[in-house]
């Protein structure tokens, strides 16, 4: 756990807004999407108080992704080898692992094994468990909340707040590589973050314009049959 923690003594992988637990007390309550968004779900008010427990560095990062429309994201984690997608979090609130798919989970499930197949560690004939999970009969990629829950993580954060699909990578069994290791490190990931980025061209774009002027319309909500979680220009 050494070097989770800020100086503050504040755990920023999990220390975004819990955004999973509003969203899905909305949809058993049958509110979702006519009275309770199913994107771009607001910041709980307790959460932007000046003495809430939020590091700098987190408001900083929600501050950059609020003036940047981004769309496709990793965070680097070590002392594992392993994609993990969204959804972090159980929605059973007290159960420490459950498959917990978002809407677009066919559309993580892919990201994330686009990043696990062309990653050289991982890809390995000759690779080896790390610890004691056995991630190589899944193809190296798991549902994050699956694995182990995450209340608040960046990548719940990134898609219930924004437009932007966000996965982690467990980058190497160990957490804390030795300089000399990083030249190997860096052709392990290389080609795959590569490859990753590529991956912003894939599905539909364009520009939502309005029929009679032409204009370009900002903030379009997009929504596409069978998959609620909608998307905005």
């Amino acid at each position: 756990a050494m070097g989770r923690w800020t100086y503050e003594g504040i755990d920023l992988n999990h220390n975004f807004a819990d955004l999973n637990t509003v969203l899905w007390d909305a949809e058993d309550n049958d509110l979702v999407p006519h009275e309770f968004p199913n994107h771009y779900i607001p910041i709980p008010e307790y959460y932007t108080f000046a003495n809430a427990t939020v590091a700098p560095e987190t408001r900083a990062v929600i501050d950059w992704m609020q003036r940047y429309p981004f769309v496709l994201s990793a965070n680097l984690h070590g002392g594992e080898l392993v994609v993990t997608y969204p959804f972090d979090m159980t929605r059973t609130y007290w159960k420490a692992q459950e498959l917990t798919p978002t809407a677009d989970d066919g559309v993580f499930r892919w990201l994330a094994t686009v990043y696990a197949t062309s990653n050289l560690a991982m890809a390995s004939e000759e690779r080896r468990l790390c610890h004691y999970d056995d991630f190589i009969r899944f193809g190296n990629i798991i549902n994050g909340a699956n694995w182990h829950t995450v209340p608040g993580s960046m990548n719940d954060f990134s898609y219930l707040h924004t437009n932007c699909f966000e996965i982690t990578v467990e980058l190497s069994c160990d957490k804390f590589p030795h300089a000399s290791e990083l030249p190997a490190e860096w052709e392990n990931n290389r080609e795959s973050l590569l490859l990753y980025m590529e991956q912003v061209h894939r599905g539909i774009k364009g520009v939502v314009r309005d029929g009679d002027t032409e204009q370009g319309i900002a903030n379009a909500i997009i929504s596409v049959d069978g998959i609620n979680h909608d998307v905005r220009t």
